[in-house]
Protein backbone atom coordinates (compact mmCIF):
# COMPACT_ATOMS: atom_id res chain seq x y z
CA UNK A 1 0.00 0.00 0.00
CA UNK A 2 1.46 3.36 -1.00
CA UNK A 3 1.46 6.07 1.64
CA UNK A 4 0.83 9.63 0.48
CA UNK A 5 3.94 11.76 0.02
CA UNK A 6 4.66 13.96 3.06
CA UNK A 7 4.91 17.70 2.57
CA UNK A 8 8.15 19.43 3.41
CA UNK A 9 6.58 20.78 6.60
CA UNK A 10 5.33 17.29 7.45
CA UNK A 11 8.82 15.87 7.01
CA UNK A 12 10.25 18.59 9.26
CA UNK A 13 7.65 17.92 11.94
CA UNK A 14 8.31 14.17 11.75
CA UNK A 15 12.04 14.77 12.31
CA UNK A 16 11.32 17.15 15.19
CA UNK A 17 8.95 14.68 16.82
CA UNK A 18 11.72 12.12 17.28
CA UNK A 19 14.31 14.48 18.86
CA UNK A 20 15.47 18.08 18.90
CA UNK A 21 17.10 19.20 15.63
CA UNK A 22 19.00 22.39 14.88
CA UNK A 23 17.98 24.50 11.91
CA UNK A 24 21.18 23.52 10.09
CA UNK A 25 20.42 19.80 10.57
CA UNK A 26 16.90 20.24 9.21
CA UNK A 27 18.20 22.20 6.22
CA UNK A 28 20.70 19.44 5.46
CA UNK A 29 18.13 16.65 5.78
CA UNK A 30 15.27 18.36 3.98
CA UNK A 31 17.09 20.16 1.15
CA UNK A 32 16.70 17.21 -1.28
CA UNK A 33 12.91 17.40 -0.82
CA UNK A 34 12.55 21.13 -1.50
CA UNK A 35 10.34 21.68 -4.55
CA UNK A 36 10.73 25.45 -5.00
CA UNK A 37 13.65 27.75 -4.12
CA UNK A 38 13.11 29.39 -0.73
CA UNK A 39 10.33 27.00 0.30
CA UNK A 40 12.44 25.26 2.93
CA UNK A 41 13.63 28.55 4.42
CA UNK A 42 10.07 29.83 4.79
CA UNK A 43 8.92 26.61 6.47
CA UNK A 44 11.87 26.58 8.86
CA UNK A 45 11.30 30.28 9.68
CA UNK A 46 7.68 29.45 10.54
CA UNK A 47 8.63 26.47 12.70
CA UNK A 48 11.30 28.52 14.48
CA UNK A 49 8.84 31.36 15.13
CA UNK A 50 6.40 28.88 16.67
CA UNK A 51 9.11 27.42 18.91
CA UNK A 52 9.42 24.03 17.21
CA UNK A 53 13.09 24.73 16.43
CA UNK A 54 15.07 25.94 19.43
CA UNK A 55 18.86 25.69 19.44
CA UNK A 56 19.12 26.02 23.23
CA UNK A 57 16.92 22.91 23.57
CA UNK A 58 19.18 21.10 21.10
CA UNK A 59 22.20 21.90 23.29
CA UNK A 60 20.40 20.82 26.47
CA UNK A 61 19.22 17.60 24.82
CA UNK A 62 22.74 16.65 23.71
CA UNK A 63 24.17 17.46 27.14
CA UNK A 64 21.47 15.41 28.86
CA UNK A 65 21.87 12.39 26.58
CA UNK A 66 25.64 12.35 26.13
CA UNK A 67 27.45 14.03 29.05
CA UNK A 68 27.41 10.95 31.31
CA UNK A 69 29.35 8.94 28.72
CA UNK A 70 31.42 11.46 26.77
CA UNK A 71 34.05 14.08 27.46
CA UNK A 72 33.83 17.75 26.59
CA UNK A 73 35.81 17.36 23.35
CA UNK A 74 33.41 14.79 21.89
CA UNK A 75 30.37 16.77 22.97
CA UNK A 76 31.83 19.95 21.43
CA UNK A 77 32.37 18.04 18.18
CA UNK A 78 28.80 16.75 18.19
CA UNK A 79 27.34 20.21 18.88
CA UNK A 80 29.49 21.80 16.17
CA UNK A 81 28.33 19.10 13.75
CA UNK A 82 24.76 20.23 14.36
CA UNK A 83 25.65 23.68 13.04
CA UNK A 84 24.97 25.48 16.31
CA UNK A 85 26.21 28.95 17.22
CA UNK A 86 29.90 28.67 18.24
CA UNK A 87 29.37 30.89 21.30
CA UNK A 88 26.51 28.68 22.51
CA UNK A 89 28.68 25.57 22.01
CA UNK A 90 31.58 27.17 23.91
CA UNK A 91 29.32 28.03 26.88
CA UNK A 92 27.89 24.50 26.98
CA UNK A 93 31.34 22.88 26.86
CA UNK A 94 32.68 25.25 29.52
CA UNK A 95 29.86 24.12 31.80
CA UNK A 96 31.05 20.52 31.43
CA UNK A 97 34.60 21.25 32.55
CA UNK A 98 33.75 21.26 36.26
CA UNK A 99 32.48 17.66 36.15
CA UNK A 100 34.94 16.29 33.56
CA UNK A 101 37.12 14.35 36.03
CA UNK A 102 34.16 12.86 37.87
CA UNK A 103 32.49 11.80 34.62
CA UNK A 104 35.73 10.31 33.27
CA UNK A 105 36.19 8.27 36.44
CA UNK A 106 32.66 6.91 36.19
CA UNK A 107 33.11 5.93 32.52
CA UNK A 108 36.46 4.32 33.37
CA UNK A 109 35.01 2.45 36.40
CA UNK A 110 32.18 0.94 34.35
CA UNK A 111 34.62 -0.40 31.77
CA UNK A 112 37.75 -1.37 33.68
CA UNK A 113 37.30 -1.32 37.48
CA UNK A 114 41.07 -1.89 38.06
CA UNK A 115 44.04 0.38 37.48
CA UNK A 116 46.35 -0.71 34.64
CA UNK A 117 48.95 -3.29 35.63
CA UNK A 118 51.42 -2.47 32.85
CA UNK A 119 52.14 0.03 30.09
CA UNK A 120 50.11 -1.89 27.50
CA UNK A 121 47.01 -1.90 29.69
CA UNK A 122 47.57 1.76 30.59
CA UNK A 123 47.67 2.64 26.88
CA UNK A 124 44.48 0.69 26.26
CA UNK A 125 42.64 2.48 29.06
CA UNK A 126 43.99 5.89 28.02
CA UNK A 127 42.91 5.33 24.39
CA UNK A 128 39.45 4.27 25.60
CA UNK A 129 39.00 7.52 27.54
CA UNK A 130 40.54 9.66 24.78
CA UNK A 131 38.16 8.18 22.20
CA UNK A 132 35.29 9.34 24.39
CA UNK A 133 36.56 12.90 24.34
CA UNK A 134 38.30 13.22 27.69
CA UNK A 135 41.42 15.39 27.78
CA UNK A 136 44.98 14.27 28.51
CA UNK A 137 45.20 15.77 32.00
CA UNK A 138 41.90 14.19 33.04
CA UNK A 139 43.00 10.81 31.67
CA UNK A 140 46.31 11.06 33.52
CA UNK A 141 44.52 11.81 36.80
CA UNK A 142 42.03 8.97 36.36
CA UNK A 143 44.73 6.42 35.60
CA UNK A 144 47.03 7.73 38.34
CA UNK A 145 44.58 7.00 41.11
CA UNK A 146 41.28 5.64 39.88
CA UNK A 147 39.84 7.10 43.08
CA UNK A 148 38.61 10.51 44.12
CA UNK A 149 41.36 13.06 44.77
Amino acid sequence: MNRPQLSLKGRALRLLSSREHSRAELERKLAPHEEAPGQLGRILDELQAKGFINEQRVVESVLYRRSARLGAARIRQELQGKGLDPEMVARAVEGLRSTELQRAREVWRKKFEELPADARERGKQARFLAARGFGGEVIRRVLASGEED
